[in-house]
């Protein structure tokens, strides 16, 4: 017997993988925390309504650890009972909204690890993506510094304001719209 072909994932989101809170990363209440939102589009520029993102980072003190089980939930209620709003959990996932926008609160990653990594799931994809996002002025890593300028610029936030930072994600376009998306084999 073969191998069972790659089928896309979604547009199916909605059920069971978001979850309560799923953007709040940081801390309640502490006064590092920063905003990341942007909008997922498509090869045609077209907000894309039912992804989800996955984010992924190291604390602000370079652990990795994040909070434990902040994704269990209450077998009865169904609650996230992870996510106390008091420690860094290090994760989160959100999907976008009918206009293809997302938003998450987080730390700023540590200098040994300047990125949040990022997987996106969407429909018509049949693996999920992976990518990164720096802040701007963050120590450029080994990744950076292999990638020419234009292709750079797709992974580094853009400074709204006061803690707000936006990163756009592209899942297709010409070679200098399209995020940098990482193949892990």
């Amino acid at each position: 017997m073969g191998i069972t072909p790659s089928q896309t994932v979604g547009p199916f989101y909605g059920y069971a993988l978001p979850f309560a809170r799923g953007g709040e990363i940081a801390p309640a209440g502490d006064p590092r925390t920063i905003t990341l939102h942007g909008v997922v589009r498509d090869g045609d520029g077209t907000p894309i309504p039912d992804a989800l993102l996955e984010f992924w980072q190291a604390a602000p003190d370079g652990s990795r650890t994040g909070a434990p089980g902040s994704l269990r939930r209450d077998p009865v209620t169904g609650a996230i009972v992870g996510r106390d709003g008091v420690a860094f959990t290090g994760f989160g996932r959100v999907p976008t909204d009918a206009d293809g926008h997302y938003a998450v609160r987080t730390l700023p990653p540590p200098a040994d690890a300047p990125y949040i990594s990022v997987a996106v799931f969407a429909r018509g994809l049949l693996h999920h993506l992976y990518t990164r996002t720096y802040l701007p002025g963050h120590p450029h890593d080994t990744l950076l510094a292999g990638l020419p300028e234009d292709r750079r610029r797709t992974l580094i936030t853009r400074q709204e304001g006061e803690g707000v930072h936006r990163f756009d994600i592209r899942i297709q376009g010409d070679g200098t719209q399209e995020t940098v998306f990482l193949d892990f084999r």
